[in-house]
């Protein structure tokens, strides 16, 4: 009766974790599966084999319930952690803090009913729901010098066996111009290095009977994954040099990327066997040691009890309510003089409906400066760190700082293109309550917290001030000024 009446709480509070997490599940999921700048499609087969893991070590799982109760303090505590972060990631929208606290509280409740033992069986399954994490573009900035990476070394290459061609960042072209191929950011082999990790990790889990071995093969996956990329572009370039850009960026581009991939799998499926015939493909089994020792069965119903009440406080928890927008007039700076700009053609195509931009250029005799504020709305998709376009527009940006001017603080840094003067770039955030940083993450944390906290969702604004010149007390002066216009009209 005991047994029976764990097993029902157990499952209990699984479905649970289902119901609370009924937001990732049905709506955020399926979005970074389906969005086109996340290239997660492979993310549908990753709860796929999660199960299918399972199943297949089910005798396992069961023979090792209650054999080992060690550490079910240590599992309540991160319990306790992992339902503030889910609780945060559903409401703040941050899809990675959701999987991060589903899959790990689906391990803790496991460690929690079942003991140690079972924890370790489930371990693996429960982990590998973590490539449904989109990365892709959380690590916009390694998306960035992948491309110049992979642009790079096929220049290179092709410069070596006498190709007629030029590159300008994350472009190559020829001397003639009868192409152009730039590297974008879908071809920066980051989804392919995310697809064959993910295969990878599965592949050694099944074929390498220890985590040493199934380790060297999982960081394999990510060099082989950078190689293919990068064959892909030099072969694409190459055909465009010696054939024509038409069909290198038409049927072999659409292509090419099977092939490569082929190739990166089957350099994993031959260091595989590799480690099997240097190593030995059977490893005896460990014996399992048993620890019934273990927290009271009460306190693990109290800690099923929290979840299931945590689930249903999130399930319930009304929709964030949209804040007004702060009223951002760009006006004239005494000593310079300007003119009011329109927002671009790709601005107004790429950003949210909601999104609201005001610009204005400023100058005098000793610099020009160009003004842009980017007020975000419901969706995050309005603002992004300027230190994702520069470099694949060929700029190179040096000397990164962080430099108070007035109350604020900006990010700043020079911009170098490898001709000319070098420019001035700086940016700052702020919210409508005022709270101000130059930190992207510190922004990302403070809406992330007044989404699941304060129940709405702030209007930032993102400041941008490009200068011709990158003479500091030129920009130091000019951002004081326009800490007038910005902040105090």
């Amino acid at each position: 009766m005991k047994a029976k009446l764990k097993t029902v709480g157990f499952w209990i509070t699984v479905a649970s974790l289902f119901w609370g997490f009924q937001l990732m599940l049905t709506q955020h999921l399926v979005w970074a599966f389906q969005a086109p700048e996340e290239d997660l499609s492979h993310g549908w087969l990753v709860p796929v084999v999660a199960l299918y893991i399972l199943f297949r070590e089910h005798r396992m799982l069961f023979a090792s319930l209650d054999r080992d109760n060690r550490g079910k303090c240590l599992a309540a505590i991160l319990t306790l952690g992992l339902l503030f972060l889910g609780f945060v990631g559903t409401r703040g929208a941050q899809l990675r803090f959701e999987i991060v606290a589903f899959a790990g509280l689906l391990w803790t409740v496991t460690w929690l009913f079942w003991g140690w033992g079972a924890a370790k069986q489930v371990a693996f399954p429960c982990a590998f729901l973590l490539f449904c994490i989109p990365l892709n573009s959380f690590l916009d900035v390694i998306t960035v010098h992948l491309r110049l990476f992979a642009t790079g070394s096929a220049f290179a290459i092709l410069k070596a066996f006498g190709a007629d061609v030029i590159r300008h960042g994350t472009m190559i072209s020829n001397s003639a111009g009868s192409f152009a191929i730039d590297v974008a950011s879908p071809c920066s082999g980051l989804r392919s290095i995310f697809a064959l990790m993910t295969l990878t990790a599965a592949y050694a889990y099944f074929f390498q009977p220890t985590w040493g071995r199934r380790a060297i093969l999982f960081l394999a996956s990510i060099p082989l994954a950078i190689l293919g990329n990068m064959m892909r572009i030099l072969t694409i370039v190459a055909v465009a040099s010696w054939c024509d850009a038409e069909t290198a960026t038409g049927f072999y581009h659409d292509y090419s990327g099977f092939v490569v991939f082929l190739v990166a799998v089957g350099c994993m499926l031959g260091l595989s066997a590799l480690l099997n015939r240097l190593f030995g493909e059977d490893v005896p089994p460990k014996a399992v040691q048993t620890h019934p020792e273990g927290i009271k069965t009460s306190l693990v119903y109290g800690f099923g009890a929290i979840v299931l009440a945590v689930m249903i406080y999130q399930s319930f928890t009304p929709e964030p309510v949209l804040t007004d927008a702060p009223e951002i007039v760009l006006t004239e700076i005494p000593g310079y003089d300007s003119q009011e700009l329109e927002p671009s053609e790709p601005e107004l195509q790429t950003l949210p409906a909601d999104t609201i931009i005001v610009k204005r250029a400023y100058w005098n005799v000793r610099a020009h400066f160009t003004v842009s504020c980017v007020i975000g709305g419901r969706s995050k998709g309005s603002l992004h760190r300027p230190e994702l376009c520069l470099p694949s527009q060929g700029f190179q940006m040096v000397r990164p700082r962080t430099l108070s001017v007035g109350d604020r603080s900006w990010r700043m840094m020079d911009i170098e293109r490898g001709y000319g003067p070098a420019q001035g770039f700086a940016y700052t955030f702020f919210n409508q309550d005022g709270y101000g940083t130059s930190s992207h993450t510190s922004r990302i944390l403070r809406d992330t917290l007044d989404r699941s906290l304060k129940n709405r969702y702030d209007r930032w604004v993102m400041v941008t001030v490009g200068a011709s010149t990158a003479n500091p007390e030129t920009m130091r002066e000019f951002l004081a000024k326009l800490e007038e216009v910005v902040w105090k009209n």
